[in-house]
């Protein structure tokens, strides 16, 4: 066999500069595709504590992929897209619809795939966790929330920023929703749909986060702020006053 050119190696290795670049371009400029990566690398980590098979984790490689690509092609559709045209073109937005609508699909089949490879793994250590934490009256999930609104309230004051119910530091929603997923999993003592209904909580928490950093209303540091603060004030009020 003849060697390969040189010029020939040099194509190839621009060719994986190229698509290399294309990578970094969007983990700069795609705030989705940055979430992305850091999802898939805790994921990792989490396949990686729970010691899943070898077959799980080649579908959760998949799954991971399909993401990716389907972000970046998404990415790659929408500049194409605005080269394009100049003006509101509704061919152009029907074609930016459909780009978004397979990232939505690959991110929900990603969330099935994860759900099924950890449900099990998951569901029995947390359970041993939660036992031991939720041994206490429902109406303490009542207290909690009024409380978290207290806080928020009086937090937003010391901060001088927003209103009581728009804006400010920290988020009321956020902490509200983290709060009551805190809650929902602490007095679901004893069901055998605990892990299935906690983690449909929690991802009910996160969209109402998402929502408010979406529209403007907060920053990502708020938003944190907030669930962090409704979680563990309802984990404390639970634990002080538990029977």
């Amino acid at each position: 066999m003849s060697p390969v050119p040189p010029s020939r190696r040099t194509s190839i290795l621009e060719s994986f500069n190229v698509a290399f670049e294309g990578i970094i371009h969007v983990l700069r400029t795609e705030r989705n595709m940055r979430i992305h990566f850091l999802v898939a690398v805790g994921v990792l980590l989490v396949a990686l504590g729970v010691n899943v098979s070898k077959l799980e984790l080649i579908v959760l490689f998949m799954s991971i992929a399909f993401v990716l690509i389907a972000e970046m092609i998404n990415s790659a559709v929408e500049a194409a897209v605005n080269i394009a045209t100049t003006s509101f073109d509704p061919m152009a937005k029907l074609a930016k619809d459909v780009a978004a609508g397979a990232v939505l699909i690959a991110a929900v089949n990603a969330v099935a795939v994860g759900y099924l490879v950890f449900s099990d793994k998951v569901a029995g250590r947390s359970n041993v966790i939660l036992d031991r934490l939720s041994r206490t009256p429902s109406e303490l999930t009542v207290v909690a929330l009024v409380l978290i609104v207290v806080l928020v309230i009086s937090l937003k004051a010391l901060s001088r920023t927003g209103t009581p119910l728009r804006g400010g530091w920290p988020s009321g929603h956020a902490a509200v929703a983290f709060g009551g997923w805190m809650a929902v999993t602490l007095t679901l003592d004893g069901s055998d749909h605990r892990f299935l209904v906690s983690s449909l909580a929690f991802i009910m928490a996160l969209l109402v986060a998402q929502t408010r950093v979406e529209a403007g209303v907060h920053s990502t540091l708020e938003v944190i702020t907030g669930a962090t603060l409704g979680a563990t004030v309802t984990l404390a009020i639970f634990q002080v006053f538990s029977a």
